[in-house]
């Protein structure tokens, strides 16, 4: 039961990490830490494969091996970040009290990544 679970909440956590890339304030990295750590309690070929994906397995990797990610890592996330957060805000969102809740995500999604330390080189 708790195998099944496990999976089941890491497809999640890995599929709101693949809708983070295209959506503002959604976080990518973190959705797709959350799914390895599921995986790797419940299942080994699918830890595996997203550790050996070619997209997605160097992140995990490098997090894992570290607990860090590199300087380019974190600031090619938060450019890529910021420019949905700010494309949406101003040119598809009419609302203003969807542009702060947006913008607020943002604002937490940067202090997260932030936090996390940076792979020294």
């Amino acid at each position: 039961m708790k195998k099944a679970l496990f999976v089941t909440l890491g497809t999640l956590s890995l599929a709101l990490g693949i809708i983070g890339i295209v959506v503002p304030g959604l976080p990518t990295t973190s959705f797709l830490l959350l799914a390895a750590f599921l995986y790797a309690r419940s299942s080994d070929k699918l830890y595996n494969w997203l550790l050996n994906h070619k997209v997605f397995g160097k992140y995990i990797k490098q997090y894992r091996e570290n607990k860090a990610l590199s300087k380019n890592t974190k600031i090619y996330s938060l450019i890529m970040m910021w420019s949905m957060i700010l494309l949406s805000s101003f040119v598809f969102i009419e609302n203003i009290y969807v542009r702060i809740i947006l913008i607020s995500t943002g604002i937490v999604g940067t202090i997260i990544m932030l936090r996390i330390p940076t792979l020294k080189e």
